[in-house]
């Protein structure tokens, strides 16, 4: 694992982003955010119980921070969920619809 500051990460991006390692950005010597490569391999399940802690705590932060309850974050999530499967529903009838026109069954 590598760290990096904001400044190093943003002069050097090109070159970090084709390494395999994961980086830990820095600013001001808090961690500013965290770059894992597409991985060939599943990360360690100490690393991932580690991160899931820390984005797990800084979530519920922000969401203090900003007055959002758990049952308003459900809710939104439940309404997005609902706009995306009527957003595929329509593609999927959509594509179909074309698909039987360019096939002559649709008339």
């Amino acid at each position: 694992m590598r760290i990096s500051t904001v400044r190093e990460f943003r002069d050097n991006a090109s070159g970090m982003l084709r390494g395999k390692d994961p980086i830990l950005v820095t600013r001001r010597g808090k961690l500013a955010g965290i770059f894992f490569p597409q991985p060939e391999a599943t990360l360690p399940i100490e690393l991932k119980r580690e991160m899931f802690g820390i984005l797990s705590a800084e979530i519920g932060r922000q969401l203090r921070k900003r007055g959002v309850s758990e049952e308003e974050v459900l809710a939104d999530f439940a309404a997005w969920r609902k706009a995306k499967r009527t957003a595929v529903r329509k593609a999927e009838l959509f594509a179909a619809k074309r698909s039987s026109r360019a096939t002559g069954r649709g008339r």
